[in-house]
């Protein structure tokens, strides 16, 4: 019995350790993934990339978005950096605060050395505030970036100002007209961070009509701009993605638990592909 006992505790010990060990591991593939990377580009790779990982509080995953954490984070990698040392930024993120992804714009925007940011799936609002800092935009065919226009609270700042125009003055509650306000000031400030951002790579004429279109309402928040259209707006994006960048994110896994919703053989299928095989 005392033997049993012994070897349930043991269990449980080897149980309540095992995701503890198998973060440790996955961290550790990971430096392995980005010290590969950074030897092949000879950069200094950074990543922000938001998934809602295994670990969780009740059972609830946390959803993961830019934060102060993140902008202290990244600059801090770039201050380690030196000056001549390219900086490969690999992206995945829906947004978050505004004033961390302006931090991490300046920041990369100051960068003497080329500085590219790769999309292997999306890099929304803030994400693509980040991305305008670049020199070079790397996107997987499919990827997509979006609107950068200021969010207060649940709602665009764009829309809030709508009230104004639809409505008399008389009629809009104080909170409203105080948050109008708020929504002016926001879309001023976005829209000259953005301009900002741009003018590394257009005139002032040109960073300014982007910049309007970007920050100011033209779509809804999570519009998805496609490759192509980015191009047609003028923005340097290539498609020439490192087979490591995907690699790496297969190192970011989404949470366990349940049934997976897509399943597939992972390995790559050609001509000889089963299925096509007579």
């Amino acid at each position: 019995m005392e033997i049993f006992f012994q070897l349930f505790w043991l269990f449980f010990i080897l149980s309540a350790l095992s995701p503890y060990f198998n973060q440790q591991m996955l961290l550790a593939a990971r430096a392995r993934r980005i010290t590969d990377l950074e030897r092949k580009r000879k950069s200094r790779v950074i990543t922000l990339i938001h998934r809602q990982e295994g670990f969780s509080f009740l059972g609830i995953p946390f959803a993961r978005y830019i934060d102060i954490d993140d902008s202290e984070q990244v600059l801090r990698a770039i201050r380690l950096t030196d000056k001549e040392i390219p900086i490969d930024l690999v992206l995945h993120t829906p947004g978050g605060l505004v004033l961390a992804a302006e931090q991490i714009a300046e920041a990369l925007l100051k960068h003497p050395a080329k500085v590219t940011v790769f999309i292997p799936h999306y890099a929304m609002s803030g994400g693509t505030l980040i991305a305008l800092a670049a020199d070079e935009i790397v996107m997987d065919e499919n990827a997509v970036l979006g609107p950068v226009d200021p969010q207060l609270g649940q709602y665009p700042a764009a829309s809030i100002l709508k009230v104004l125009e639809q409505k008399p003055i008389a009629e809009i509650d104080d909170q409203t007209l105080i948050m109008a306000d708020v929504a002016r000031k926001a879309l001023a400030q976005v829209k000259r961070t953005v301009a900002g951002l741009l003018r590394k790579h257009f005139d002032q004429e040109k960073s300014e009509a982007l910049a309007e279109l970007l920050s100011q309402g033209t779509w809804t928040h999570d519009y998805p701009i496609s490759v192509e259209e980015a191009r047609s707006l003028g923005l340097r994006v290539s498609t020439e993605m490192p087979l490591e960048v995907y690699e790496l994110m297969g190192m970011y896994p989404q949470p366990r638990g349940g049934k997976p919703s897509v399943q597939y053989v992972p390995i790559p299928y050609g001509r000889e592909a089963p299925g096509r095989r007579g």
